[in-house]
């Protein structure tokens, strides 16, 4: 049995994520009406679009109101670690009070509502220098505010899972592919590679630590799993919290050599302390074991596509129009 979505809303829908995820519910529901849950955003694409500033209770029950959905995707947070070191207080005012608010409103008004609420696998943080892939049953030890607020809203959401809350809980791993920001490393690598090869950018690259070891996914990956929860919804345990992770590290020192090496240009590199985080993790590495027996699911684009694809955009992107 499959679960079939009617009305589908979306917090955070014109973002990295959520402009993935417009696609990736098309294809797994093309009957259902995709509403995109956005502040000021336009979010094109989408069939219905609400206003919904999550920090505000009475924005959150419009919202509710004026898109009825049977299915919620919580999206919307303050997803930069670094930036999260910036402000600490925005971090968790987004994070952690964003999804209260939505989550008690749904509670409290809209109880037939299903909430999908994503996480971060780096809630676990300090529990990765215990060398092994972590399962959900890894204790929270996060390393940075941004971890934090998401650790503290993951297990608010456990605890209203007791109380009768419909939630499930996603805690991906690091993901990455076209259409990231700049603000990432990996798209990052690749705007400078781009712009280097078309005579943009001097032929240096500015980068943060490259001896990390970090479980990367393709966030076309990603979304497909979000939707195969919905999918499987009636066959999850009411508030199961779900890794999605490949399983295997990858040099962050490698991926940039990899997009360098499909440019064809000579480079330096160089250290930028800009780019370095005040407290940083060696090695992370999910295990999600479950995700692959409760959905079926596992990553399935090559990750030399997910590179090729990456950087692909971004040339697009560094050239100014003709």
């Amino acid at each position: 049995m499959v679960d079939q979505p009617s009305r589908i809303l979306v917090t955070g829908a014109s973002g990295f994520v959520g402009r993935h995820m417009l696609a990736a519910l098309r294809d797994a529901f093309p009957a259902a009406t995709l509403i995109a849950g956005e502040h000021s955003a336009a979010a094109p694409g989408w069939d219905e679009q609400v206003q919904l500033e999550l920090t505000r209770p009475d924005s959150v029950l419009r919202a509710l109101h004026d898109a009825a959905p049977d299915h919620i995707i919580h999206l919307g947070a303050q997803a930069s670690v670094a930036d999260s070191f910036r402000d600490a207080h925005a971090t968790w005012d987004a994070n952690l009070n964003g999804t209260l608010s939505l989550a008690l409103a749904v509670r409290d008004t809209t109880p037939d509502t299903r909430l999908l609420a994503v996480s971060t696998g780096e809630v676990y943080g300090l529990s990765f220098q215990s060398g092994r892939a972590l399962d959900e049953d890894a204790a929270f030890a996060p390393a940075n505010p941004y971890a934090a607020a998401k650790a503290a809203a993951d297990t608010a959401l456990g605890r209203m899972a007791d109380a009768g809350l419909s939630v499930l809980r996603a805690r991906p791993l690091n993901h990455v592919g076209p259409g990231q920001s700049e603000r990432y490393a990996v798209a990052n690598f690749a705007r400078q590679a781009a712009a280097i090869e078309a005579g943009l950018q001097p032929p240096v690259i500015q980068v943060g630590a490259l001896d990390r070891w970090r479980d990367f996914l393709d966030v076309r990956d990603v979304c497909a799993a979000y939707a195969l929860m919905l999918a499987r919804w009636h066959a999850l345990p009411n508030g199961a919290a779900l890794n999605i992770a490949s399983g295997q590290a990858r040099r962050v020192g490698d991926l940039l050599d990899a997009l360098i090496a499909r440019t064809g240009v000579d480079v330096r590199i160089e250290e930028s302390a800009v780019a370095l985080r005040p407290m940083d993790l060696l090695r992370a590495v999910g295990d999600a074991s479950r995700a692959r027996h409760l959905l079926g699911w596992e990553p399935r684009i090559p990750w030399e596509q997910t590179l090729d694809d990456i950087l692909t955009d971004w040339r697009a992107r560094v050239r100014p129009p003709a």
